[in-house]
Parts: C-alpha cells; sequence; structure tokens
C-alpha cells in the first residue's frame, strides 16, 4: 500500500515551482505546432512565472501573504509554560557527520529556540517525527539541542510527519503536563498555519518565528532572479495552498 505522504512528496515536485512552470512550458512547446498561439502562450506564461517568482522583491511579497511575523520579545512569553519546536526535514545520510543530521531548515527552528529557551528559561519540546523513513527528526533535534547548544530537552515527540500532527501529537504531551501555553518556534512561512492547528488542539502558541525580515531594506539584487527568491517563493506558495486546504477543511 502507498503511503499518502509519498503520494503528497510527488505531488508537490511537480505542481509546485520550479516543476510545475517547466512543465506547463514544456506543454506549450509540445503545443506549437498544432496550437501555434496557444502553445507559445502557455510556454511564454510558464517561463516568465517562472522568472518573477525567483525575484526576492516578489518572493517577500508572497511570503507576506501567510507571515505577519515580529521578532519575539522576552515579554510575549509571559505565560507561557513550554516551548515547542517543530521538526522541519533531516539530512539521512551526511558522511561528514556519519549518519543522519539537521536539515536547513530544522537547523535554523533548533538554532533558534535554543535562543529562546535560554531567553525564557522554559523547558523545551521538539517534535517530529518520521516523515519518509528512518530516523525520527525530534531524536535529532534533541542531539543537537543538548550537545551542540547546551539545552535540555524535556519532552520528544517523534510520531508526527506533517504540521497537523505536530499540532495533535504535541498537545497529547503539554496536556498531561497541565499546558495550556505554548511558546512555538517554526519558520514565518509556516506559522500562520502552525498556530492554528495548535489553537484547534487548545493550546495557545505565541509565535517565535524564525526568518523574520525587516520591512523596506531592499537593494538592486532583490529585483534579480536568484536561486534564493525561488526556494521562499516555493515555500509561501505551498503554505498559501495548505492554508487554503485548512480553511476548506473546516474545523
Amino acid at each position: 500500500m502507498i503511503d499518502f505522504l509519498w503520494i503528497k512528496a510527488v505531488l508537490k515536485a511537480l505542481f509546485l515551482p520550479p516543476t510545475g512552470l517547466l512543465l506547463l512550458a514544456a506543454l506549450g512547446l509540445g503545443l506549437q505546432r498544432r496550437f501555434p498561439r496557444v502553445g507559445r502562450a502557455l510556454a511564454a506564461v510558464g517561463v516568465v512565472l517562472l522568472l518573477a517568482i525567483s525575484v526576492p522583491f516578489v518572493a517577500d511579497h508572497l511570503t507576506d501573504l501567510v507571515d505577519a511575523s515580529t521578532a519575539f520579545r522576552r515579554s510575549d512569553g509571559d505565560g507561557a509554560q513550554a516551548i515547542v519546536i517543530l521538526g522541519g526535514g533531516i539530512r539521512p545520510s551526511a558522511p561528514e557527520y556519519g549518519g543522519t543530521t539537521l536539515g536547513i531548515l530544522t537547523l535554523e527552528r533548533v538554532r533558534y529556540g535554543a535562543r529562546v529557551a535560554r531567553m525564557t528559561g522554559l523547558p523545551v519540546l521538539v517534535s517530529g517525527g518520521s516523515v519518509l523513513g528512518g530516523v525520527p527528526e525530534a531524536w535529532v533535534m534533541r542531539a543537537a539541542l543538548e550537545s551542540e547548544f547546551g539545552v535540555r530537552v524535556r519532552w520528544v515527540e517523534a510520531r508526527s510527519r506533517t504540521t497537523h500532527e505536530n499540532a495533535v501529537r504535541s498537545a497529547e504531551l503539554l496536556r498531561q503536563q497541565g499546558i495550556q501555553r505554548v511558546v512555538l518556534v517554526t519558520h514565518n512561512f509556516d506559522m500562520l498555519r502552525a498556530k492554528a492547528e495548535f489553537a484547534a488542539q487548545g493550546i495557545d502558541a505565541v509565535p517565535a518565528a524564525t526568518g523574520v525580515r525587516i520591512e523596506g531594506s531592499y537593494t538592486l539584487l532583490d529585483f534579480l532572479p536568484s536561486m534564493g527568491g525561488l526556494q521562499q517563493s516555493y515555500y509561501a506558495i505551498y503554505e498559501i495552498l495548505a492554508n487554503l486546504v485548512r480553511i476548506a477543511s473546516g474545523p
């Protein structure tokens, strides 16, 4: 039986940028001989949109649709009883580390989570399972926090494979401890959906986002296509679609 998450991963790879727009352009080229005007239009749309979302300025405005994050302050966490750090992927084969290590997104969250933990003194819960097989993210997160950042992890939630499951499984552990308010650490583009998922489980989540950007600090390079801009647009577009699905699915 095919795991739903494998199907989801394939669909993401096919339809999200850059593949989705490249396939649209390829379709246009394939239709050009039989339907020249339609073919040229589709090819042009695919290429132009791919260039557009690769521009950091455009990527920022796409991110703004799902992000209103500001830098976390100690006073924001008043009344919070714990910190929850969400996983964002691992590198299953990292020879320089002798095996599995944190992926880039998870490393950024773990590093910032350690900072928030030292700032607040709150106990830490890490959340993340084995998404497509291998070692659960939470195990790797705990090892990094304790051995590299000197922050003790109180709870490990290692069964979740989606943001929804992060909230459901973490809430189970938190309720057992009588915890109803937490400081939630994830990326700025992911915070809107993550906070809503925790709220649906009865957990009040105070945002502590990493990746918060400074308004209006643009240079010429921010108006030129780049891999960084394309990657940011990928995350933003995924979150826009995921939030639409969440809203359409109802409570």
